[in-house]
């Protein structure tokens, strides 16, 4: 397992200033440019806690360079290289080693405030929404379905960031209020290109992805994807062996975190309690295994 990384910034500090920090990564401008730099942190229920998952943010970079070439004829993206060091990076500074393989340079959009959600199956807060009232983002579901059941088609299920950093879902009609019906049109159709492009293909390698998020920006006229594409922190996948609708699935992600964190009795308020050491090597187990089924390699 290599080193946990928590915090890029006193790596970077008076090299590049810092254009963003969320949950997972720092961003870094580069004029026309970002450094993304993914680190080991890890959150749950919208806390993140004190110690990271080994490898996780070189599995979150490595995995989203991987789907960005591999969806680049479907639609647009902002990713130009993985970094590595080298003079090709056009830094003009030295990149410091911890950061190669965990940062990526993309292209410097501007940030749509739309989560672009496709989903083929029917899991978390769209099994909530259809449990209530039979629809999800104001789309009607045929009735009788069951927790994890494959949908007839994906469906494009729209959401937007609370004040505490929640996801709430909304309707298709509010995301053309705030962007507009044509570029409204354009992340329904292209959201789910790209959704249904990736789900037959980890299909065929032994993953199926429930559902994912996609976030996306505006580079001049041009619409593009922007962020992470189809990591275990932004998609739901379960293996396909093993799948039995019905009840929640095993799942390549932070699952075992959560589990760990609800038994433990957390109110699931700061601080979160520190994670035991076999729940951290679960968790990376998870994330790398997404990693060499989907790419077929190991992580670099």
């Amino acid at each position: 397992m290599s080193q946990v990384m928590l915090d890029s910034t006193p790596l970077l500090e008076g090299k590049a200033p810092l254009f963003g920090k969320g949950k997972v990564r720092e961003t870094y401008d580069l004029g026309d440019r970002l450094l993304m730099v993914a680190t080991d942190r890890i959150s749950a229920f919208d806390v993140v806690l004190p110690n990271g998952i080994p490898d996780k943010g070189a599995v979150l970079t490595q995995l989203s360079a991987f789907w960005f070439e591999l969806t680049r004829d479907i639609v647009p993206n902002h990713f130009i290289r993985m970094a590595d060091g080298t003079a090709a990076d056009k830094l003009g500074f030295e990149l410091p080693p911890e950061l190669i393989g965990r940062t990526m340079i993309v292209r410097k959009a501007r940030r749509l405030d739309v989560e672009c959600v496709a989903r083929g199956y029917l899991a978390g807060s769209g099994w909530s929404d259809y449990r209530k009232s039979g629809r999800i983002c104001g789309i009607r579901l045929q009735a009788g379905l069951r927790e994890s059941a494959e949908l007839l088609w994906a469906i494009f299920t729209p959401a937007t960031k609370a004040a505490s950093g929640h996801d709430i879902n909304i309707s298709f009609d509010q995301v053309k209020e705030m962007v507009g019906a044509d570029t409204a049109k354009a992340l329904h159709n292209r959201t789910l290109a790209v959704y249904n492009f990736a789900r037959d293909y980890a299909r065929k390698r032994g993953i199926i992805i429930a559902d994912t998020k996609l976030e996306w920006g505006w580079l001049g006229d041009q619409l593009i994807v922007i962020d992470e594409l189809l990591t275990p922190d932004s998609s739901r996948f379960w293996p396909v062996d093993g799948y039995r609708p019905g009840c929640p699935q095993s799942s390549f992600d932070k699952q075992p975190v959560r589990d760990w964190l609800v038994a433990s009795g957390w109110n699931k308020k700061p601080p979160a309690p520190v994670l035991p050491e076999d729940v951290v090597a679960s968790t990376t187990e998870r994330y790398r295994e997404a990693f060499l089924f989907l790419t077929g390699g190991e992580i670099s």
